[in-house]
């Protein structure tokens, strides 16, 4: 059992040492939630974390700590800390953000531990982006449409897009950041490790949008996923179909579509042509291919053509599959860190903790010119 009300957690630099101070009153059950979701987000149940600690801890005692029945010693905090990718003062932050509404995307071998985990991870991130949002006096609100009407069919979604498209002032054209057109709108958009099973998640944090992508997709279908995510929140009662379509329709609105095809033809579709297309608007040639056949260029009989001919010919599957779009990444959380630190809002264990990064990384990237 501890009876101290102070930590003492060294984080050594090369030339100096900088301590972090927790001044607290332990609060049991804070830390034994904050343990249980600590170790749900490396997937790992009580005896493997109790393996982890090669014995030091039994799970018995785990089962403890997570019951809010006893606390850790400074000792193994730190081995707590260090086994769960987390920062020590993780362990004592009160709970401030709870995820709604989730729309959960995955295929079916994906296991409830790893749902679980990636749960975590994203509430993990949210309470860190909330945090920095208020300690820079930023609301945590996501703007979206003026209006939004029921929608039932494929020329609903069309009109919808249409809508969202001027208001946000896109016009027809091709999007450059999909990931930040969707931060600047107040959406957080939260990237993580995960296994390829995880397409993608959306939620809410109180009022503001939350949408969840995997750091291992190439460019064209973190993009493709975060608008179908987006999809989610305008009409939650919408099927997976009509969100694709929601997806197809704002990385490339029909009538651009069409003027890109121009007066080629059903007889005169190329691949080669697809590939241009998913350079300007970065949209994979699958979903620009499906495009096609939804607008009647291409017969039922030519899409499956094009899938089998995918499928047993590699040179061709390598081609079609390529990434041809510049890799996007959410960037907003971060530079707020960065901008309060170089600012002085916030101190470099802040910073760090908030990254959930060392104090060096802080220090070596952190140029203020």
């Amino acid at each position: 059992m501890v009876d101290k009300s102070l930590y003492f957690i060294n984080l050594v630099n090369q030339k100096k040492k900088y301590y972090l101070i927790l001044n607290m009153e332990y609060n049991k059950e804070i830390f034994g939630q904050r343990l249980k979701s600590a170790r749900e987000m490396r997937g790992l149940s009580m005896a493997d974390l109790s393996q982890e600690l090669s014995g030091l801890v039994t799970r018995q005692s785990i089962c403890k700590y997570e019951a809010g029945k006893m606390l850790p010693d400074s000792a193994v905090l730190l081995r707590l800390a260090r086994i769960l990718g987390v920062k020590p003062d993780y362990f004592f932050r009160p709970f401030s953000v709870a995820l709604s509404g989730i729309e959960f995307r995955k295929k079916a071998s994906m296991s409830s531990k790893a749902c679980k985990s990636v749960e975590q991870q994203v509430l993990d991130k949210v309470e860190r982006y909330f945090e920095i949002e208020e300690i820079c006096g930023l609301p945590h609100v996501s703007s979206l449409v003026s209006e939004t009407h029921p929608i039932h069919y494929e020329d609903d979604v069309r009109s919808l897009v249409s809508i969202i498209r001027k208001e946000w002032g896109l016009g027809d054209y091709g999007i450059i950041d999909v990931i930040g057109l969707l931060e600047s709108r107040g959406i957080k958009v939260v990237e993580i490790d995960c296994p390829e099973s995880f397409d993608g998640l959306s939620g809410m944090a109180g009022n503001a949008f939350v949408i969840v992508i995997n750091k291992a997709f190439q460019s064209e279908r973190k993009r493709f996923t975060a608008l179908h995510e987006l999809g989610h929140f305008i009409d939650n009662k919408k099927k997976e179909a009509l969100c694709h379509l929601f997806a197809s329709e704002f990385l490339i609105p029909q009538n651009s579509f069409m003027d890109c095809i121009g007066e080629l033809g059903k007889n005169r579709l190329n691949i080669k042509h697809f590939a241009d297309i998913q350079r300007a608007f970065g949209i994979s040639i699958d979903a620009l291919i499906r495009k096609a056949y939804d607008a009647g260029l291409i017969s039922a009989s030519r899409y499956k053509y094009y899938f089998i001919q995918k499928n047993i010919n590699p040179q061709l599957k390598e081609y079609v599959e390529r990434s041809r779009a510049e890799d996007e990444h959410p960037e907003r959380f971060e530079s707020l860190v960065y901008d309060a630190y170089s600012k002085d809002i916030i101190s470099v264990s802040k910073a760090a903790s908030l990254l959930n990064t060392s104090v060096d990384h802080i220090l070596s990237t952190a140029v203020v010119m």
